[in-house]
């Protein structure tokens, strides 16, 4: 008697542990098709943004007036033996940075850059604002190997209607290539290769340690200045370097 009431026990155990292992089974199916599906809905979600920015029409886009600029030099403009240096550090889509090309930009030109008074650098804070700004600037930088560096700021900044809203997709970013009137295949070898990701990059690792807090931000001789001020500000500031030279 007592030896079937062992046997029962024992096997009532066996059980239990049986239906424990099935459960862990089950368990563990469960979680592996959990990841799976996050998994796949994550490549989906991948190929459909992938999909709409290959289908997205390109949209309508402004082009400018040639706007030359005295001496360029890639990112640079100016006499390099001028007086003072002004640095300004930039973003494609900041709205501050748009008001500083269209309205101090060009007096600067005129009164300071085309007399050798001022050689000015434009550099890229792109990383704050968004993946568009990056991919712009590295396009400007695309740009300026064919000797068009500025005539491509402008074009982005003439197309700029907000932050991060498509402006400048990869397909727009060519076809300002192209209104630019740029070599196709040097352009798109460029970009595509990411071929100054890095120059990028390290224009915003300099601007944090110089103490670039927003855009735009101006160095004019090395001291600090909001580049949003007025053109007068700025004029006194350009000025107030001259004299001490």
């Amino acid at each position: 008697m007592e030896t079937r009431k062992r046997a029962g026990r024992a096997k009532r155990i066996d059980s239990i542990r049986e239906e424990r292992r099935r459960q862990k089974r089950r368990q563990k199916l469960a979680t592996i098709l959990t990841i799976g599906g996050v998994v796949i809905l994550v490549v989906a979600v991948i190929v459909l943004v992938s999909l709409r920015n290959t289908l997205a029409p390109i949209g309508t886009i402004v082009t400018v007036a040639p706007n030359p600029r005295p001496m360029a030099n890639g990112n640079k403009m100016g006499d390099p033996n001028a007086p003072v240096k002004i640095v300004e550090y930039s973003d494609f889509q900041c709205p501050g940075c748009l008001r500083f090309t269209k309205g101090i930009g060009p007096n600067l030109i005129t009164e300071y850059i085309s007399t050798g008074k001022v050689y000015f650098e434009y550099r890229s804070m792109g990383s704050w604002i968004g993946p568009e700004s990056v991919k712009a600037a590295e396009a400007a930088y695309c740009a300026g190997d064919q000797g068009k560096f500025w005539e491509y700021h402008d074009i982005l900044f003439a197309n700029w209607t907000g932050e991060n809203v498509g402006d400048f997709t990869n397909k727009r970013l060519i076809a300002f290539a192209e209104k630019t009137g740029l070599d196709m295949t040097a352009f798109r070898s460029c970009f595509n290769n990411h071929k100054y990701s890095d120059k990028v990059q390290q224009d915003h690792n300099d601007g944090i340690q110089a103490g670039v807090k927003w855009t735009p931000f101006l160095f004019i001789d090395g001291q600090k200045y909001d580049g949003d001020m007025s053109y007068a500000a700025i004029k006194q500031a350009i000025d107030a370097a001259l004299a001490g030279k």
